[in-house]
């Protein structure tokens, strides 16, 4: 099954065209200018890498946040204006859910991605890496204070997104003063956003089960301001 995956809710826009678990095309750009004329040259690029025209895939997957409103409006936006034109399905996969993929086997099975909301807040969920299996979230998507997800995590845990460098004394200081009994494993800057292959993944598992979303009702997951938290699955 080929899949158009993208995601825009982090200052890295990353875009993949995959075939089933084989990533055909891969693009990654620093998204600091207009995203809405960059997003359309870059899909026919990728397009072009892979030696595929758009009406040949089998459907479009987007990140669906939370992150910056406008990118993120801009990418869903993108993603079910492609998706109707194409008569594609469409599927939506939370960020948050595709960066907590960047875990790797001799990581801490107990994983924490944390991204700057601004306002001294993070976009977060906390996860589990179940033998056999991707990471498995054991928490709703959060808008909340650094300090209300740290008291939630126990043991060895790995950190990641671009909320560390902003909390990672915090972080040290919870775990040397024994106010919560977790230990931090700090991932590298390099593994810390949701790449378009996570997110082609995530999508392609649903699919698979005959699952994807209604591209009337599809939208981007907004933490900030009302909506504090999305009930799991």
């Amino acid at each position: 099954m080929k899949l158009l995956a993208f995601d825009t809710s982090s200052p890295k826009f990353s875009l993949a065209l995959t075939d089933g678990e084989r990533v055909l095309a891969a693009r990654h750009m620093t998204n600091d200018r207009v995203l809405s004329s960059r997003l359309f040259p870059a899909l026919e690029k990728l397009f072009a890498k892979a030696g595929l025209e758009p009406k040949q895939i089998d459907a479009v997957a987007v990140g669906l946040g939370p992150g910056s409103f406008t990118s993120l409006r801009v990418g869903v936006s993108a993603a079910k204006g492609l998706a109707y034109a194409l008569q594609k399905p469409i599927v939506g996969v939370p960020s948050l859910d595709a960066a907590a993929m960047n875990v790797r086997r001799n990581d801490p099975e107990q994983v924490c991605v944390l991204f700057d909301a601004r306002r001294g807040m993070v976009y977060t969920a906390v996860y589990e890496c179940r033998q056999g299996g991707g990471p498995a979230r054991v928490s709703d998507h959060l808008l909340v204070e650094p300090d209300t997800v740290l008291k939630m995590l126990q043991g060895p845990v790995a950190f990641l997104g671009n909320g560390i460098p902003l909390y990672q004394e915090l972080i040290e200081q919870h775990s040397r003063a024994g106010r919560t009994q977790f230990s931090p494993v700090f991932l590298p800057q390099q593994r810390w956003y949701p790449s378009a292959k996570n997110i082609a993944r995530l999508a392609l598992a649903r699919l698979h089960d005959g699952d994807a979303d209604n591209i009337d009702t599809l939208a981007p997951l907004y933490l900030y301001p009302e909506d504090c938290q999305v009930r799991k699955r």
